[in-house]
Order: structure tokens, then sequence, then C-alpha cells
């Protein structure tokens, strides 16, 4: 496998894989046309369908009213391709993030010259328009305004000193404004905004836009996995066998990511959350979110007052349609790497895999693959999924099964719930617990069980056999056999 370190070698390496990237020279207007393409090309997740699952990434050479940028989509929108740009099996993506989190590599700051700061947009020029400068998308005609959906924000806590990389969504509001969604109480930069309003003092903050997929990956790690002061870009640096780059920002006093296309330097200012989302379009929503739904607009937003824009020459925007595969897959794999983390702990050797399902965004569905040995491995199951919803506040439902399932063949998962479950004793339910409030159904308009929004009845589906009775679920077994020998092309 090739190189890679940062966006642009992730491209030039999918572009050796047959299948894998598609580019156009054909205009595109980012408004809401750009998302209407790639929902056919490569979308997937729970985007409304028709949708193509597994599709290729898709480079746009020609975006209007922005001559010289280019914007790329998709990047990690399929499995099979994050898998290949971390150098593993697809379904070893878990395994192989859970290990890295447990031996981080801190990141560094560099002296040398950073490819983001090729050219240089400071926010007292007179021609400085976020709008001109970033071709942001919208995903759909009732977005709030253009998103940026996949920029790294960099930040350090006032008191601790300790910085933290997460995405957030946010929309331009102005020629100089930004505005950021930071949900409270569950994202560390949130808790810093909050804490620097305490002190009077504006949080500087980074936001790095077209990076290495590994940095993009690991970034949507949350806590307990990673707790406030852990530095996530530290994995990005064990996947990658070496340190994250950074660079010093040269109007605010933070970092960016060195070898990103784009860095957006500025300030969230103290006691600014009461941003209104759409105040320029009105339409009452945001932007698509990972449930599949388009999110209600946000009137609690923080205020991001932007100092400057750099970027590469002949910069590319990266991007993501909220309920995509993509998120499903940067969302999902620290899901799992962080359920398996947990379980291994308790219970070693007892859970064999996790995949944090597409249906559920990579957020509320985990399905895990378990292991019974022994008699007293009955009852195991359950307390895995226990530990599942412990090590992913966010997870809503767990689905068990055994060893002889495919936990990524969805088919395979609902045999064994039509052949190993009953409703009657297989399912244990967990009501009034803090779950995910994009989540519509927990809403107390939904049911008066629900108190508040954004609490769900957490529900184990246990599809596992009774280890006493596992004789009597043997699947058939078949002759095995090399089918390449007789169709080598379907097999290479």
């Amino acid at each position: 496998m090739a190189k890679v370190n940062d966006l642009r070698s992730a491209i030039e390496y999918l572009k050796t894989i047959p299948g894998q990237f598609v580019e156009t020279d054909v205009e595109v207007d980012p408004e809401a046309e750009l998302s209407g393409v790639y929902r056919y090309v490569g979308a997937g997740g729970t985007v409304r369908r028709p949708t193509r699952v597994d599709g290729p990434a898709m480079l746009f050479k020609n975006i209007k009213g922005h001559p010289g940028a280019s914007v790329v989509i998709g990047m990690m929108a399929s499995r099979e391709r994050v898998a290949r740009l971390f150098g593993c099996g697809k379904e070893e993506l878990g395994h192989l993030v859970q290990k890295c989190a447990a031996a981080p590599i801190d990141p560094i700051v560099s002296d040398e010259p950073a490819p983001v700061q090729e050219i240089v947009h400071r926010a007292e020029d007179e021609d400085f328009d976020l709008f001109r400068l970033i071709p942001a998308p919208t995903n759909t005609p009732y977005d709030a305004g253009p998103y940026i959906t996949l920029g790294m924000c960099y930040a350090t806590h006032p008191d601790t000193g300790l910085s933290d990389v997460t995405i957030h969504r946010m929309c331009i509001q102005s020629k100089d404004e930004l505005s950021i969604f930071l949900q409270p109480g569950s994202r560390h930069i949130g808790a810093m905004a909050e804490r620097a309003t305490e002190l009077g003092q504006p949080l500087p903050i980074s936001v790095s836009i077209g990076v290495d997929p590994a940095i993009s990956v690991t970034s949507c790690f949350e806590p307990p996995t990673t707790p406030l002061g852990f530095n996530e870009l530290s994995i990005a640096g064990a996947l990658r066998g070496e340190p994250v780059r950074l660079v010093k920002c040269i109007s605010v006093d933070e970092c960016a990511i060195a070898n990103a296309e784009y860095v957006i330097e500025g300030e969230i200012l103290p006691g600014s959350n009461n941003v209104i989302e759409d105040q320029n379009s009105h339409t009452g929503f945001a932007m698509p979110e990972f449930p599949g739904y388009n999110g209600p607009a946000s009137r609690e937003c923080w205020l991001l007052r932007v100092k400057a824009v750099t970027h590469r020459r002949n910069p590319i925007m990266q991007t993501c349609i909220g309920p995509s595969e993509e998120h499903v897959n940067m969302a999902g794999i620290p899901t799992e790497a962080s359920i398996l983390g947990m379980i291994d702990k308790a219970l070693p050797g007892k859970v064999v895999n996790c995949c944090a399902h597409r249906s559920g965004g990579g957020k509320y569905l985990a399905v895990l693959q378990c292991r019974k040995t022994v008699h007293t491995d009955e009852g195991k199951q359950r307390q895995a999924a226990l530990l599942a919803f412990s090590a992913f506040p966010e997870l809503k439902h767990v689905i068990l099964v055994d060893e002889d399932v495919d936990i990524f063949d969805t088919d395979d998962v609902l045999w064994a719930m039509n052949t190993r479950f009953q409703g009657d004793r297989d399912i244990i339910t967990i009501p009034g617990v803090r779950c995910h409030p994009l989540d519509p159904s927990s809403n107390p308009a939904y049911t008066d069980s629900i108190r508040d929004t954004g609490i769900s009845t957490k529900t184990i589906f246990d599809c596992t056999v009774p280890f006493d009775l596992r004789e009597h679920f043997e699947r058939a077994p078949f002759l095995e056999v090399d089918p390449a020998k007789w169709v080598p092309e379907l097999f290479e």
C-alpha cells in the first residue's frame, strides 16, 4: 500500500483501485446539486432510497462560483475503502482502531512550512468573504446554509492546557462568522467554550478541512474511551505510526493540522450560545442528520468569529452528507473500538467482534458476536450488552448473536433473529435512559413513558443459542472446496 498521510495521498491511492474513485469536470452547483448527485453515486447509509451503498468516492473539479477549488465527497463512504486506507481487513477495523487508542502517539508542533498556509486570507482584507473562499455545500434545498461537515475543530482547555479535536456542524452565517453547534455536555470543545465563557474570554479555535482519513475517523471518539483532555489526534498518530504534524495558526493562539487543505482560524465568542442556525434561510431546518431526517435548526449555536482562512494552492474541500455511509463509518468504527475495548477488559474473549450497523448511523445499533465455550458463559452475552451501553452512551439497541453469524451481513443477523429468538424471553429493556436527542422517537410526544427529549428505552435482543441447546442449532455443513478452481474471475 502507498503511504497515506493526507487527503491528497489518500486520493491518489484510491485512484489505483478499480471502482473506488471517480471524478468529473462537469460544473456542479454546491447548493444542493452536488449532494444530490452523490446521493445516487455512493451516499448509502440512512439516505432516502434510491441511493447506492458502497459506491466510489467522487471528486467534483468544476465548482460553480469557486474557480480553482474542487470538492471531494465519500472518501469514507465504504467500509472496504476505509479498511484499504488503514491497511487492514474490513472486519478488523474496530479491533485495529481500539489498539491504536490504547497506544497513542501524541501530535507534534512543527516549525517547517505548512502546506495549508501556502495561501493566506485575513479577515481585515477588503475582499474577505467566507461564502467566496469556502466552497461549502448545502445538502438539501432546505438547509440553513452552506455547511462545513468535515471540519476538524481543534482547541485547548483554558485551565488545563490540554487540547482536543472533534467534528461539529458549522454553518456559514456571514462573511466572517460561522455558527457552530456544540451539543451540551457531549463533546470536549463544548466544555472548553463553556469554561471560557465563565472566564469571560473567547476560545481560540482552528478548523482543519481536508485531512488524512485516519484523522477524520479517530476524531469521532467519545468518552469514556477518550475523556476530557485526551487528544484524539494521538490515535491517528498510532494508526499511521508517526505523529500528526501541527502548525501554529497565524491569527490566533492555537494550532492546526499542517497538511490539511483549508484551515479556518477564529474564536468562539464567550456567552454567544444563542445563535439561530437558520437566521438567513428561515427554513426551520439545519441539515440532514445521521438518523436520516432533516435536523431542526438550533437556536443555541455558538458564534465563531473568523480571523483568517489559509489553504493550499488549488485546495480540495472535503464534505460529507449527514446521513450517508461516510458518517456511519466515521462514527461507527470508533463506536466498535470503544465497545470492544471495554468488553475485553471485563469479559476477555467473550465477544469476538462488534458491528456498529449502518441503519443506526453508526451510533444507535450494535451487533455483538458472542462466544460461549462453557456453561458458565450463559448470561455473559447479556453482561456484554450492558457494557456496550456503558462504553458508548448514545447506543440504543444491541443485538447479540453467536460466533457462526456474520455480523456484517444483515441477512445473517436477521436469520439469527428469526431462528434463535423469542420475543417473550429474549428482549431485555432498560427504560428511561439518556440516549441521543436526534432520534425523533425519543420525545415525550411519541410516548408518555419518555420524560424528556433524548431519553430512550435501551433494548437488548438476545439472538444467541442457549448453551445447553447448542447441539440443536448447528448450521447445515457443506463440503469445503476452493471455488476459484471453477470460477477464478469471482475469487481473484
